[in-house]
Formats: structure tokens, sequence, C-alpha cells
């Protein structure tokens, strides 16, 4: 049986992902939060059309991930939060391993003494190991991961998609 080779880099060349990437990378957060756009127009319905063919989607999704790029970083945390408040077991085990791990950070290498018992602090991280992983597992977090990237993926490229350029973008596009 033959393999498929797929063109990766041209698929990620065609939607510019590496200077998009160095764009995130460099902006520092309060930066990245100023720009959000008003929810009145990340949801404008006027704006909403079907593409007419493929390209028409690759010049939407390009403009519309740089123009609204604020707003999309804003819907991932948001579903983020979601998946983590759905998935209980998971938003536990997390906060009890960053508790665990700050407790025995202020021990500052002295053992915990208890009235009856002494813990070295490798006892206490092989302790924490041994409570947070399997509790880990039986949170499925490889699920929780994949809900979040098929989510966001159809909810941020499903918008950049459906969304319209503004009218002035367009028509400065067609007289180049």
């Amino acid at each position: 049986m033959a393999r498929i080779q797929i063109p990766l880099d041209a698929l990620t060349s065609r939607l510019n992902l590496g200077s998009r990437l160095e764009g995130v990378r460099s902006q520092s957060l309060s930066t990245r939060f100023a720009n959000l756009k008003p929810i009145s127009e990340f949801l404008n319905l006027s704006r909403l059309s079907k593409p007419a063919g493929f390209g028409e989607v690759q010049s939407r999704v390009n403009y519309n991930l740089g123009y609204f790029s604020s707003n999309y970083v804003a819907v991932a945390i948001m579903l983020l939060i979601y998946s983590l408040l759905t998935n209980l077991t998971l938003l536990f085990d997390i906060i009890f391993v960053g508790v665990g791990l700050f407790g025995i950070k202020k021990l500052d290498g002295r053992d915990l003494e208890l009235g009856f018992a002494r813990a070295t602090t490798s006892q206490l991280y092989t302790g924490l190991f041994v409570i947070a992983v399997p509790l880990l597992m039986w949170a499925n977090p490889i699920g929780s991961a994949l809900w979040l990237v098929g989510a966001t993926g159809v909810s941020i490229l499903g918008h950049a998609s459906f969304m319209d350029k503004p009218i002035d973008t367009a028509f400065s596009e067609e007289a180049v």
C-alpha cells in the first residue's frame, strides 16, 4: 500500500502561521487584550455570509485571524475554563498538585513533622505523585485536551471563515 504524503509546509505557509505566532509571542498580556474588538463587532450578524470558494475562505481566515486575534484568545480561554468546570476531577487534581507543590516548597527542605510521624521532602513528593497520577488518569486529561482543541478550532475557524471582511477592506484589496 502506498503512503500518502501530505505537504504540511505548503499548508502552513499559505496560512502564514509562522509570522502569526511570532507576533503572539512578542506581545505582552496587557497589549494582547488591549486589542479586543467590541462584542458588537465580533458577533456582527450582518457580516456573516457563506464564502464563494476555498480562496475566499482562505482570504477571510487570513484577515480575521489577524483582526480578531485577541478575541480568539479570549474565546480559547473561555473554552478552557468551561472544560475545567465541566471536568471537576481534573480541576481538583490541578489544584491539589499546585497546593501540594506550594506546601512542600514552603518547608524549605526541612522535614514535615507531625506529632506521630516525620516525612522528608522526597517522601512528600512521592506521596503527592502516588496520589496525583492515578487521579489524573481517572480525570481523562487527554479527552479534555482533545475536546478543547476541537471546540476551539471549530469555533475560531468557523467564525473566521464565515465572517466577511469589512467593506472598506474589501475595496482596498481590489484597488491594489
